[in-house]
């Protein structure tokens, strides 16, 4: 007669529970791998977007140097690129002035660009010239610029009362008055943009206004 004789081999049941937690950990270390994956491309994601948003900021913006009362309907601001700045197509900066006018239906909103890219005409308002006496350039047909470069100096007779007078469309000197302001922003296309606050000290031809 055959005995069969059965021994309980616990080694194999400790083996299986040890390559189950073995497992386990590769799993969650997977799984540990996927987040910091994930959570360093969304950094360096926003990190690109971060610098080249900055880099469009400065590479493309206006430094205003000087804003004058040229008559009763102008100003003349002489300007130029921000440091850092590529060259700037003068048809891509946009200007907008407001002003709270009271004779003028109260809130009046002005725009226009430094340049339509007609080098050939003669407006003296509206396009821009070299700062280098640039009375003479306005005299002369074809001496508008088309383009601002860095390091260069630049100025732009803007028009605050086209008229004739409607209400939403004057920020002319008759009928702003000392303490008055306007507010100024130059827009670049692509880039960044500028804003200053004008503050009317006297209304005669050749008073600064920043």
């Amino acid at each position: 007669m055959m005995r069969n004789n059965k021994v309980n081999n616990e080694i194999g049941s400790i083996g299986i529970g040890a390559m189950i937690v073995f497992i386990a950990l590769i799993l969650v270390a997977a799984v540990a791998s996927a987040v910091i994956i994930q959570t360093g491309e969304k950094l360096q994601q926003n990190a690109q977007q971060t610098g080249q948003d900055t880099e469009r900021e400065l590479g493309g913006k206006i430094t205003i140097n000087s804003v004058l009362i040229s008559s009763v309907t102008t100003v003349r601001m002489t300007f130029e690129s921000a440091p850092g700045s590529g060259v700037l197509a003068t048809e891509n900066i946009a200007w907008q002035v407001s002003c709270s006018n009271q004779a003028s239906g109260g809130y009046n909103f002005l725009a226009g660009v430094f340049g339509d890219n007609d080098l050939t005409d003669n407006a003296a308002v509206g396009d821009t010239y070299l700062a280098i006496d640039p009375d003479s350039d306005l005299q002369q047909p074809g001496n508008s610029q088309a383009t601002v470069d860095p390091g260069v100096a630049y100025v732009i007779d803007m028009n605050l009362d086209p008229g004739p007078d409607a209400a939403g469309f004057d920020c002319g000197f008759d009928d702003l008055t000392v303490n008055d302001q306007l507010t100024m922003w130059i827009h670049v296309e692509g880039g960044g943009s500028t804003f200053e606050t004008l503050q009317i000290t006297s209304t005669s031809p050749g008073t600064a206004l920043i």
